[in-house]
């Protein structure tokens, strides 16, 4: 499956002529993963250890991305470079409290394309039409195709404020209607069976009950939630990361190329 899902995500392109990159849009908590998902997107697209986004090596209660900034792939080397048509955008993770972490409005905002490029996240007041990072008039290209709520499968409740914000953000996804999907980090560290072997990643009950959780918790169903680990410790390339990241690139794609075709 892991070369199907490979070539299918290489030769993907969006049908739309004014549309030349299928846009992802990551949220979740602090140290859900957000940006380790992203690099290891990455080194599975390019074959190899690469550091695109970057991350904190040290967990903490506060966001280490504060920008909103487009990640692309690329593809090939030197003259013939080029990028895969998938960017992601990486934002600020939603804290506990109002005036900590990115505003719920300023993701809505991101949504509809208003956010420009480079826009530093101000957790204390939410971007205005008329400030320096508000884009007037986004194009099709600016807005979001799809949004990704990342958890780690590690947490062990996230804060009531937190879910709220969670909720606020997809019941405008909804309003949009973006598709929306969950990625599961941290799988390997919540469960010792498939710390041993990740293959084991679809029989651990300890996972189900945390998907379930997940489910209800965030209110996506249990078909749109996927299991991955990102590469955090290896040095190496290893095939059953590489496995769980392009299954839920796939849906990732399909999902988003849905959308694309009703815009």
């Amino acid at each position: 499956w892991e070369q199907e899902d490979l070539d299918y995500v290489q030769e993907y392109r969006p049908l739309k002529e004014d549309i030349k990159h299928l846009r992802v849009l990551l949220y979740g908590h602090v140290g859900a993963g957000k940006s380790s998902f992203i690099n290891s997107v990455s080194n599975v697209l390019r074959g190899r250890m690469t550091i695109p986004a970057l991350t904190s090596a040290m967990t903490s209660d506060r966001s280490f991305t504060i920008k909103y900034a487009t990640h692309k792939f690329s593809k090939g080397r030197g003259s013939s470079k080029t990028f895969y048509p998938v960017v992601f955008n990486d934002i600020m993770g939603l804290e506990d409290g109002n005036n900590s972490g990115i505003h719920p409005d300023d993701i809505k905002l991101a949504l509809k394309g208003h956010v420009k490029e480079g826009h530093k996240f101000n957790p204390a007041g939410k971007l205005e039409d008329g400030d320096f990072g508000y884009n007037p008039s986004p194009s099709t290209d600016d807005k979001v195709h799809v949004l990704a709520c990342v958890l780690s499968a590690n947490t062990p409740q996230i804060n009531a404020s937190v879910l709220q914000k969670m909720k606020k953000v997809r019941e405008t996804a909804s309003e949009l209607g973006i598709p929306q999907i969950g990625l599961m980090t941290h799988i390997d560290s919540a469960c010792g069976e498939i710390e041993k072997d990740l293959k084991n990643v679809y029989r651990s009950k300890h996972l189900q009950k945390k998907i379930k959780d997940f489910s209800s918790a965030v209110g996506l169903p249990l078909n749109c939630i996927f299991p991955i680990k990102n590469y955090s410790d290896e040095i190496d390339m290893k095939e059953d990361v590489d496995t769980l990241i392009l299954s839920a690139l796939r849906k990732i794609i399909d999902f988003g190329d849905d959308f694309i075709e009703k815009c």
